[in-house]
C-alpha cells in the first residue's frame, strides 16, 4: 500500500495497493507504473505526469503505508497444517517452518518433505530429506521462500 499527497492538492492525495501488474491508480492519471522504481524514482515518475498536464511545479510525496504479507503453507502430517506469515525482516529455514506448524505428526516423515515452488511461469517440486538436514551441521539451512507449500509425508509404520 503506498500513500501518494500533492502539496496542496487534497483531491490529489490518493492510497493504493500495488497491483499484480505494478501499478497504482490515481485520480487524473489513472494506472500509474511504479513497481520497478525506487520510492524516489516513483515520486518523479507522478511528479512529471502531473506537471506534464495538470499542475505548475506539484510537489508530490509518496510513502509506503504497508508492505505485503509474505506467506508460507506446510500441508500434511503436521500437528497443525495451514498457511503462516514469514518475519518481515526475516527468512524461514524448512526446519523453522515446520517447528512453526508445531512439528510432526505421529505419523509424519522427516524423510518425505516436498516443497513446492513457482520459479517464474513454473512450478517447481523439490523432494528433501529433513532428518538429513538436521543432522549436517555443515549444510545451510534450506530456505524457504514466499509462497512456498510444504508437504510433510507419512512415514511407514
Amino acid at each position: 500500500m503506498v500513500l501518494v499527497k500533492v502539496y496542496q492538492e487534497d483531491d490529489l492525495t490518493s492510497v493504493s495497493r500495488i497491483g499484480k501488474n505494478g501499478a497504482i491508480s490515481m485520480p487524473l492519471l489513472g494506472s500509474v507504473m511504479v513497481v520497478s522504481n525506487s520510492l524516489e524514482q516513483a515520486t518523479l515518475i507522478i511528479r512529471d505526469l502531473l506537471a506534464k498536464e495538470y499542475l505548475v511545479s506539484p510537489q508530490v510525496t509518496l510513502n509506503v503505508t504497508e508492505f505485503a504479507k509474505r506467506r508460507f503453507t506446510v500441508l500434511g502430517q503436521v500437528q497443525h497444517p495451514g498457511t503462516y506469515e514469514m518475519p518481515p525482516d526475516d527468512s524461514v529455514s524448512l526446519l523453522q517452518a515446520i517447528a512453526t506448524a508445531g512439528g510432526y505428526t505421529r505419523i509424519g516423515s522427516p524423510r518425505k518433505i516436498t516443497v513446492q515452488r513457482t520459479v517464474g511461469t513454473e512450478n517447481k517440486v523439490f523432494k528433501l530429506n529433513a532428518e538429513a538436514l538436521a543432522q549436517d551441521k555443515k549444510q545451510k539451512p534450506y530456505e524457504i521462500l514466499p509462497d512456498d507449500v510444504i508437504i510433510v509425508g507419512e512415514r511407514l509404520l
